[in-house]
């Protein structure tokens, strides 16, 4: 069973920088795309940015020119970059790896706390 493993979360100050990670650790068959998302106490979770495999990038309208998403080249990790970080963008992170046919991975999710 492949395992999504995340890092980088942490306490960071407003209008600071995190830079998340999700590592699979093996090959997903037929990946579709790579996202992150996110929940804060009393919300939904909501899409942060994804990419498909062929690279084609989607972002929140909250997030956009603030958060890049990226991967490696062998498409095991996917990055979350995430600037001019504000209190609104406090939460869990997850990370989502999706297959074309329909199966999804998610990550055990990693907190992003944005305080002074």
């Amino acid at each position: 069973q492949v395992q999504l493993v995340e890092s980088g979360g942490g306490l960071v100050q407003p209008g600071g920088s995190l830079r998340l990670s999700c590592a699979a650790s093996g090959s997903i068959f037929r990946l579709r795309d790579m996202g992150w998302y996110r929940q804060a106490p009393g919300k939904q979770r909501e899409l942060v940015a994804v990419i498909s495999i062929g690279g084609s990038t989607n972002y929140a309208a909250s997030v956009k020119g603030r958060f890049t998403i990226s991967t490696d080249n062998a498409k095991n990790t996917v990055f979350l970059q995430m600037n001019s970080l504000t209190p609104e963008d406090t939460a869990v992170y997850y990370c989502n790896y999706r297959q074309w046919s329909g199966g999804a991975f998610w990550g055990q999710g990693t907190q992003v706390t944005v305080s002074s």
